[in-house]
């Protein structure tokens, strides 16, 4: 099992790096083949949205077929033919299409680790586990910064895509033969067993408005609007910005890990994280352009705090039955990642809709976009209801 989870780790690393390279791309990919900020926009979102929307056809599998099949082959078959795709892509249209099918492909590795969590180890570690599986595979955030820069100025970044095609496919068939599934859930009750079972929970319902916004705004800031920002405002320094973030965002999904058991709270912990980087937003909403070092800190910290995902997902599972596991955590799941796409597509609204302000304007709307976005996920995840195991 240890070996087999040390493979979706390198999974889940691969999955990291493909919902953040398009910003360190975004120059090449304007100026070769016209995919500007609007439309990498698009693409990110879509990214999610097909991750988000692969969510429940997964958590059946996973239920049904176990996490080393299904992770295996969507990751393989969909993430190595998207990373093809995106190498061979000639337009915008190209982009946007390889991006669908490595968000499909990337869409079952997490989950499948929650799944093998919450089937073989005590409740009581779930948080710290889950949080742990987002920092190892978090370093592939870190990749997709400086590295693919020099990657991608050393062989092209078609050249780059050709070698991630390569890898994904050889992580996808090393997960196919070393990752072995836990036990079977006992079977369940007659009359239990669907989504809305879980959606009647009011338990449940007041925890997903949080899983919604909390991460959107490191992963749209990090994955797609770090590259403009940088590069427009501050005259540069996109892939320090980005490898830096990409630590803090690290360090932050281990720092979460085991603050419930210090702290005895799940929510407590969830929403001081999450208000604190609403703060840190709302600071560069009032100063947009505040000198490149401040920045990178308030950005970094937008990072460390946003990375609150597996101690939801840990609050929001200690309500699910065991049967019920495989499909509840990837509720949770299309939520969370769903609420990136959806706001990420919205965000090139707020962009577009500030564009013929001064030059900082964009951005400045941007920064209150997703601050205001936490703070109504708070204002709802206020009324949950706290659970530890």
């Amino acid at each position: 099992m240890k070996t087999g989870l040390m493979v979706l780790v390198l999974g889940y690393v691969l999955s990291q790096f493909y919902r953040a390279f398009l910003a360190v791309l975004a120059p090449d990919l304007a100026e070769d083949i016209g995919a500007g900020a609007q439309a990498l926009a698009l693409s990110s979102g879509l990214w999610f949205l097909s991750f988000a929307l692969m969510q429940l056809p997964v958590g059946w599998a996973l239920d049904r077929f176990g996490p080393r099949r299904t992770a295996a082959w969507l990751l393989g078959a969909a993430g190595g033919g998207g990373a093809l795709a995106f190498a061979a892509a000639q337009g915008p249209f190209g982009v946007h299409l390889a991006m669908i099918l490595i968000g499909a492909g990337c869409a079952p590795v997490l989950m499948a680790s929650y799944y093998i969590f919450a089937r073989v180890y005590p409740p009581a570690v779930f948080a710290t586990l889950a949080a742990a599986m987002i920092g190892f595979g978090t370093l592939g955030n870190l990749a997709s910064a400086l590295p693919l820069e020099l990657a991608a100025q050393a062989i092209g970044w078609r050249g780059a895509m050709v070698v991630l095609a390569v890898l994904t496919v050889a992580a996808a068939a090393a997960l196919l033969l070393l990752v072995e599934d836990p036990p079977r859930a006992p079977d369940a009750t007659p009359g239990e067993g669907s989504l809305l079972d879980l959606l009647r929970n009011p338990a449940i319902l007041v925890i997903l408005p949080m899983l919604a916004v909390n991460y959107a705004p490191a992963a749209g800031l990090r994955g797609l609007w770090l590259g403009p920002y940088f590069s427009q405002l501050h005259g540069g320094g996109v892939g320090l910005a980005g490898l830096v973030m990409g630590i803090a965002m690290v360090v932050g999904s281990f720092a979460y890990g085991p603050l419930d058991r210090i702290f005895g709270t799940r929510k407590w912990v969830v929403l001081g994280g999450n208000l604190a980087g609403a703060l840190c937003l709302l600071v560069l909403w009032a100063a947009p352009v505040p000198g490149y070092w401040t920045a990178v800190g308030l950005l970094a910290a937008v990072g460390l705090f946003g990375m609150s995902f597996p101690m939801i997902m840990a609050h929001g599972r200690s309500f699910f039955p065991p049967h019920l596991v495989g499909r509840g955590v990837t509720l949770l799941n299309l939520f969370g990642i769903g609420g990136v796409g959806v706001l990420q597509l919205l965000s090139a609204r707020v962009h577009s809709g500030a564009a013929a302000a001064p030059p900082e304007a964009p951005f400045q709307a941007l920064f209150a976009f997703f601050g205001l976005a936490v703070l109504a996920g708070c204002a709802v995840y206020a009324f949950s209801r706290d659970r530890t195991d």
